[in-house]
């Protein structure tokens, strides 16, 4: 069993370190605190080749493993979840499906735009009425000639506003539940496809979230991708593969927390002495240490089995994201523990790091869905 990273995925985490010690730490707070959409370092990820890191170098992309992409999420959600999550969900739930189940013809057109970053994709499932219950949308699709219409509200979408392509599900037989959804490329600019209200969120503040609505929208049929009936295993297919990202973006953040915390707990005193001195400090950050390595361990199991390319990893992707979801909470919570009042105030990143935690155990499935899927294959398995 090798532990061991290669030379190149070495390489990789150190640049993106220094990138983000230099680039993305200083102005992450700042962007927070007015929601502002991080333009520049999207632009600068897109010159690294990160925004197309998931895309096949056939058509202009990095071409790294899962592997590679759980270190570069994981970097850049040390200096901010934000971006890390815009990264993510244009590379796994955008373009990623299209390489795995478009067309040639949707492929050229796509994955060379979203590996340049001339355009950043999303992905949309949940409505207002349907989130954990993805089967039963309430958005529809029906044929129109050479075309589809589609119409109904979606909700809790990243990266709106800024998104130029979305992979998008609706149901084009409502009769027949999840059988009966089928996913679509659509665009932004196709008519009848407008964007709704961008949420206010408690974290995540620099990251755009909001609604799709799609009144009447005009999607060419050369749009549909996969064959209609076939959208929610493209969902769930590709919801697998992201919750391993999601899970990185958890270690990403706790591995801030942390080193925020053993850089104020140096420097801070009490009683004569710093506060790491003090056994009750040192267990805390000792705990926290114990449970990011947990974590990232579970991650890169679970990137490894999906880089093998003939075995399952639902199971070992759920259980990295929802250990990952659950400790980066509680170590969040210990960094601003070990703060103090410090940790309260908005000056110390710790702040922002406990409000970015707590959607980690919700999207991409919540903590609760990722013990159904856990306990559903241990079933399975006897």
């Amino acid at each position: 069993m090798d532990f061991s990273l290669s030379e190149e995925q070495c390489l990789l985490r150190d640049s993106l370190r220094e990138f983000v010690l230099r680039e993305v730490s200083p102005e992450a707070g700042e962007l927070d605190r007015a929601s502002l959409f991080p333009a520049r370092a999207i632009r600068r990820l897109a010159e690294m080749g990160l925004l197309g890191m998931s895309i096949p170098e056939a058509y202009g992309g990095a071409g790294l493993n899962s592997v590679g992409v759980a270190l570069a999420i994981e970097e850049i959600a040390r200096g901010s979840a934000s971006l890390a999550v815009t990264v993510s969900v244009t590379n796994s739930v955008c373009a990623v499906p299209i390489a795995r189940y478009g067309t040639e013809e949707q492929k050229r057109r796509y994955l060379p735009q979203l590996a340049k970053g001339n355009i950043l994709g999303g992905f949309s499932l949940t409505e207002p009425d349907s989130g954990s219950d993805a089967a039963h949308l309430r958005t529809r699709a029906r044929r129109d000639g050479d075309s589809y219409t589609l119409s109904g509200d979606k909700a809790w979408v990243t990266n709106v506003v800024e998104g130029q392509l979305f992979v998008l599900v609706a149901a084009t037989d409502p009769s027949q539940g999840a059988r009966g959804l089928t996913a679509f490329l659509v665009e932004k600019g196709f008519p009848g496809f407008s964007f709704g209200k961008v949420e206010d969120k408690m974290g995540l503040r620099s990251s755009l979230t909001g609604g799709i609505l799609l009144q009447d929208c005009r999607v060419p049929g050369a749009n549909r991708l996969g064959e209609e009936g076939q959208g929610f295993k493209i969902a769930m297919t590709t919801l697998d593969g992201a919750r391993i990202g999601i899970a990185a973006q958890a270690v990403g953040i706790a591995r801030g927390a942390l080193e925020e915390s053993l850089a104020f707990s140096r420097q801070r005193k009490a009683f004569g002495q710093p506060i790491n001195q003090f056994q009750a400090i040192q267990f805390m950050l000792a705990d926290m240490s114990t449970a990011i390595e947990a974590a990232r361990l579970l991650v890169h199991r679970a990137a490894h089995l999906r880089d093998l390319g003939n075995v399952t990893y639902t199971r070992e992707a759920s259980m990295a994201k929802l250990f990952a979801s659950e400790m980066v909470n509680r170590v969040a919570y210990q960094a601003v523990q070990i703060h103090g009042a410090c940790g309260y105030s908005r000056e110390y990143p710790v702040e922002r790091y406990f409000r970015d935690a707590r959607v980690t155990t919700i999207y991409e499935g919540t903590s609760e869905i990722q013990r159904l899927v856990i306990a559903r294959k241990l079933l399975e398995s006897l």
